[in-house]
């Protein structure tokens, strides 16, 4: 719990909405998931990376819950997966995925990026929805693609002057060549219009998800809400990337939870 809420506040708030018994192994997962977003700070070089992620791969591919021994987050998390019976393939998808954390190349097109998104963010979404409620969780399955693509792009524009510090490029290449840029260009920052046009695409993307997922989220059972809410601060977080803005209070954050939560998506 201390761990996902310094990490990760907007999914440790969202798990405060679950019940009790369901609360540690939602916290397990997004204990994991902010674990293997740190791997780039803590290492200087892809391959120490890339080391980290295998380990990971072989104690969940391991099923023994002693595989993670001395570790808080693999003990929690294998409990998580014994007791819900987690699919493990979408962990070693998810961990595929993150490899491209790790190095500073492009990210290639549109459709890379959106796999990106549903292999990490929606992944972690349905995961934490078959802990919520099993047999509701697959029906629900597209609707985990388009929040965790929305949420994910909004999150990658919120960290883009940390990525363009380190030479890392989220935006495709097809959206900077509409924008007429280079990966390149775009990394080097600055405040040109070809870049303003780049991000105002990747927010339309997201907008797009965004949507595609409230217009069906009315269906969503009120066990499974915990697993979305993290969502309903995507639309706030988005007016104020457009904005130029950073940032969002607790309390907002709160209110927009609370509201989620008791009336679902409107």
């Amino acid at each position: 719990m201390d761990a996902v809420r310094v990490a990760d506040r907007d999914r440790y708030l969202a798990a405060l909405y679950a019940p009790d018994d369901k609360r540690p192994a939602l916290l397990a997962l997004y204990a994991f998931n902010a674990e293997i977003s740190a791997i780039r700070d803590r290492v200087s070089e892809p391959m120490p990376g890339e080391i980290r992620l295998q380990w990971w791969r072989d104690v969940i591919a391991s099923g023994d819950r002693e595989a993670g021994a001395g570790h808080p987050v693999a003990t929690a998390l294998m409990a998580a997966i014994e007791t819900y019976r987690l699919p493990v393939a979408a962990f070693d998808n998810y961990l595929e995925a993150r490899i491209f954390d790790l190095y500073d190349d492009p990210m290639p097109s549109r459709t890379d990026l959106e796999g990106y998104c549903g292999e990490t963010a929606s992944a972690l979404i349905q995961l934490a929805a078959l802990v919520l409620d099993a047999p509701e969780a697959p029906k629900h399955a597209e609707l985990s693609g388009h929040a965790g693509c929305a949420q994910a792009i909004s999150g990658l524009l919120r960290l883009l002057p940390k990525h363009r510090a380190r030479g890392q490029c989220y935006v495709p290449k097809d959206i900077l060549a509409a924008a007429g840029l280079t990966p390149e260009e775009f990394v080097a920052g600055g405040g040109d219009a070809r870049s303003a046009v780049a991000v105002q695409a990747m927010i339309a993307l997201a907008r797009e998800h965004l949507g595609a997922f409230e217009r069906h989220a009315k269906a969503l059972p009120q066990s499974l809400r915990p697993a979305f809410l993290p969502v309903s601060l995507t639309p706030a977080y988005l007016d104020r990337v457009e904005r130029g803005k950073d940032g969002m209070s607790s309390l907002r954050k709160h209110l927009t939870m609370v509201a989620t939560a008791s009336r679902g998506w409107r």
